[in-house]
C-alpha cells in the first residue's frame, strides 16, 4: 500500500482570479489516478480521475473539442 501524498499544482495559465483547479500527477504510476480539486477549497472534496480518462480529457481540451465556455 502506498502512502504517498498528492503534490498539487495549478496550470501556468491559471491567472484568472483564483477560479482554478489543481491536479496531482505524482500518483499516476502508483495509483493509476489523477486527483483533481478546487484551488479555492483545498480541504474540500477531491475527484480521483482514472489516468486514461484524464489523458483523453486533456487531449480534447487541446483539440478544442469542447468549445468556449
Amino acid at each position: 500500500m502506498t502512502t504517498e501524498s498528492p503534490r498539487w499544482f495549478k496550470s501556468s495559465y491559471s491567472e484568472n482570479g483564483g477560479a482554478c483547479v489543481e491536479v496531482a500527477t505524482n500518483l499516476t504510476s502508483s495509483r493509476g489516478i489523477v486527483p483533481v480539486r478546487d484551488s479555492t477549497s483545498p480541504a474540500g472534496p477531491v475527484l480521483n480521475v482514472a489516468v486514461g480518462s484524464f489523458t483523453s480529457f486533456v487531449a480534447g481540451v487541446r483539440a478544442d473539442e469542447f468549445g468556449a465556455v
